[in-house]
């Protein structure tokens, strides 16, 4: 679902340009977000792109793969105690959870619902800190909708996301923790990263726990690596 991706976006660009953005850090006080203490190498990212424009399809594939490992390998915080630290600072239920790069610093964004109204929370993956939260607008009037759907989704459910996270942490290194909000959702789904890059998808069952390949994983034919589990 990442809802937040749209709001961090706009936020960013919002400092970029000499603007405001409006954060509520742990209440309804207003502030801008902190600066993630994990910083991304721009000059390897602009030369990544360079590489997708010049170099054959298994190239770039394994600068890809290269760029997911030390995203993986820079986030000390794992996604469960992201969802924990984003909890503690906005109470609801997490209902997704992304590794991101926001204006070349890496954090864990977190989606929040709570009743009808949507929380993002962006969570230092260096530190496990809250660098900012805030209040979603329903600029699209959908909000309720949305959570209408998500809330019956999770209705009977015994599996948190956080749970989730720490399931799919045996196949690799979670970067993203989703939930579908078709209203017919029975699993999470949690994308791993392994220990060579191959990028995974897996669904963990929300009643019971189960983790089983998402048979709709495209990452496969990229990396012929189905369970997750990089080849030696």
């Amino acid at each position: 679902m990442k809802r937040n991706i749209v709001i961090a976006t706009v936020a960013a660009a919002a400092l970029i340009g000499g603007g405001t953005a409006a954060f509520a850090t742990g209440g309804d006080d207003d502030s801008a977000a902190s600066k993630s203490s994990v910083q991304l190498n721009s000059d390897r990212k602009d030369q990544d792109d360079r590489d997708d424009r010049d170099d054959d399809r298994k190239d770039d594939d394994r600068d890809d793969a290269a760029e997911n490992t030390a995203e993986a390998k820079a986030a000390k915080v794992t996604a469960a105690d992201a969802i924990k630290a984003a909890l503690a600072d906005t109470s609801g239920t997490a209902v997704s959870a992304e590794l991101d790069d926001e204006d070349g610093g890496l954090v864990w964004d977190v989606d929040i619902l709570k009743g009808k109204t949507w929380h993002s929370v962006e969570v230092d993956p260096g530190t496990g800190k809250v660098l900012g939260s805030w209040t979603e607008k329903d600029d699209d009037s959908d909000d309720a909708a949305d959570a209408a759907r998500i809330n019956s989704a999770l209705k009977g459910a015994s599996v948190s996301a956080a749970d989730a996270a720490k399931a799919g942490a045996d196949k690799g290194t979670v970067t993203s923790v989703d939930l579908d909000d078709d209203g017919t959702a029975t699993a999470w789904n949690v994308e791993t990263t392994g220990k060579k890059g191959a990028e995974s998808e897996y669904d963990v069952d929300l009643k019971t726990g189960k983790v089983t390949a998402d048979r709709s994983d495209t990452h496969d034919d990229d990396h012929g690596d189905h369970d997750g589990q990089d080849d030696d």
